[in-house]
Formats: structure tokens, C-alpha cells, sequence
């Protein structure tokens, strides 16, 4: 598989398990919500604390899980992935770009005052992962 061939698999779902690597090499897994941007990159919202955020400071490379919902067929994306700078205050460009993410993910937000604010408490920045390869399982058949 390549990855011109997992983009409509991938557009298609928007929740996956990221794999990123602890300081040990073991794997650290999360549940994302992702979106797809106009070019092919993922964006996933995350906090400046968490495992994921760390682990892809310290080492960008990850791979992503993302699987129908009968878990019949899947794709695996690996890349390395770019960390945004925190939202500080409710009108800075990563507060913007977290609500274009938001956007793209989940549609319009019934208050988008609340969430900058929120965005801002959270320490939320955005995981750009850009995929270099992709594997996986299109056409497995459905059991029948």
C-alpha cells in the first residue's frame, strides 16, 4: 500500500491510536481524534504535558492505527510529526489554529469564546503529523 491509496481511508475516519516512543523506546499508545488537512498532513489537538506531546518533542517519529469500524480492514501510517506552540492567550495564532483544527475535526463549536479560553487553560497545541509511508488492509472481506 501507499500512501496515495490510504488517503480516502484515512479522510474517512477520524479516530486512530498514535504510537509514540518513551525515553526507554518502549511504545506509548493514545485514542486520537484527528483531522485531515488540504495537504494530507493529520492534525490532533493535545496538551503540553501529556506522554504524546513529550515523547514526539523529544522524538518526532510516530505511527498511526487507524481501523474500520468492524476492524476488518486498517492503516498504518508512520511519519514524523511537528509540535505547535501552546495557546497563551485566546487570540494567538495557535488559539486560531486550534480553532481551524476544531473545525475540521468536529464542525462548528457552540461558543468559541469559552473554548479559546479553554484552550488557553488546557495548554493545547496542535500535533502535525505528516505521514511518509502507509500499510495495511483496504480489501479484507467482510465475514460473512
Amino acid at each position: 500500500m501507499d500512501l496515495d491509496s490510504s488517503h480516502a481511508f484515512v479522510r474517512d475516519h477520524r479516530h486512530g491510536v498514535l504510537a509514540t516512543l518513551r525515553r526507554d523506546g518502549r511504545p506509548q499508545l493514545s485514542t486520537v481524534l484527528y483531522g485531515v488537512g488540504d495537504d494530507g498532513a493529520l492534525l490532533v489537538s493535545s496538551t503540553a504535558p501529556r506522554a504524546k506531546t513529550r515523547n514526539l518533542g523529544r522524538d518526532p517519529r510516530f505511527s498511526l492505527h487507524i481501523e474500520r469500524d468492524d476492524g476488518y480492514a486498517y492503516v498504518v501510517l508512520e511519519g514524523a510529526a511537528e509540535l505547535s506552540d501552546v495557546a497563551r492567550t485566546p487570540d494567538d495564532a495557535a488559539a486560531d489554529a486550534l480553532v481551524a483544527y476544531y473545525r475540521l475535526a468536529l464542525g462548528e463549536h457552540p461558543d468559541w469564546d469559552d473554548y479559546r479560553r479553554a484552550m488557553v487553560a488546557d495548554q493545547r497545541l496542535l500535533l502535525t503529523l505528516r505521514p511518509e509511508r502507509a500499510y495495511g488492509m483496504l480489501e479484507l472481506p467482510l465475514p460473512s
